[in-house]
């Protein structure tokens, strides 16, 4: 009886050990790792082309190189497609013009806005698909006219956004000042433009509320645009470019990198 015992005890001792060999070499959990996010630059223009597009399309690019987030760039509408666009977390219209998507393609962004896509509108993407209303609740304004580029102060309305928090109170600078056929409704306004600081006929006047920069919540996504951004020296500016970077952040939402 004794020798049963022992040899029991001695089988438990044998399976605890090779229970403790099997644990110390099984392999460690691997950190999960996050996917980079990406954003598609769309830059397309069948209107007034914007010699700044050049200019822009590089320093997005490394505004993404320095923020974690990889970019991508196309003047080809047939990126519009539903599988493709689900690949970026923001879509930036940089001074697009004209009538740039066909009726495939606005429904396939259109369901890219839905699902939560961001969009980011640069300048004269105000100047574009007139013709889709959807388009012009998303960019919030369409633009009607503009002076001569010249310089003006821009009134700091929203302090606390990522994308104005930076910038001074009363922001002087050079660019083409944009008016718009009506003011953007149902947004947040981030910047306006005092009119009492430029040259502006009495029919591109909006009075004390004209806009120059703007955010909302939109059909399931997150939309930003910014007038800003005429002039190749713009993206230049580490002011503006922070400016454009926090309203890609925005439109990314939960998908944008964490600094």
């Amino acid at each position: 009886m004794k020798n049963v015992t022992k040899t029991i005890r001695g089988i438990a001792i044998m399976a605890g050990l090779c229970g403790m060999c099997c644990r110390s070499t099984s392999s460690p959990t691997l950190p999960t790792v996050e996917p980079v996010p990406k954003v598609l630059i769309f830059s397309k223009t069948v209107g007034f082309h914007h010699n700044s597009i050049e200019v822009g399309v590089p320093a997005i690019k490394k505004l993404g190189t320095e923020n974690k987030f990889d970019v991508d760039e196309t003047k080809e509408a047939s990126q519009f497609t539903t599988d493709n666009l689900k690949r970026y977390a923001a879509v930036v219209f940089l001074s697009t013009t004209g009538d740039v998507l066909n009726s495939e393609q606005e429904a396939a962004f259109t369901k890219y806005i839905q699902g939560g896509g961001g969009f980011v509108g640069i300048h004269a993407a105000a100047d574009c698909e007139y013709d889709w209303p959807w388009y012009g609740r998303l960019i919030g304004a369409y633009f009607k006219g503009h002076p001569a580029t010249q310089k003006a102060d821009l009134m700091i309305v929203d302090a606390e956004h990522i994308a104005t928090k930076h910038l001074p109170t009363i922001w002087e600078r050079v660019d083409e000042w944009y008016t718009f056929k009506a003011a953007p409704k149902n947004v947040h306004v981030l910047i306006n433009i005092d009119e009492r600081s430029y040259d502006v006929s009495d029919d591109l006047k909006m009075g004390d509320e004209h806009p120059m920069a703007w955010y909302h919540d939109y059909d399931g996504g997150r939309a930003f645009y910014t007038e800003l951004g005429h002039t190749d020296e713009s993206f230049a500016d580490p002011l503006y470019l922070q400016h454009i970077l926090g309203g890609i952040k925005y439109a990314m939402g939960k998908k944008a990198p964490k600094n």
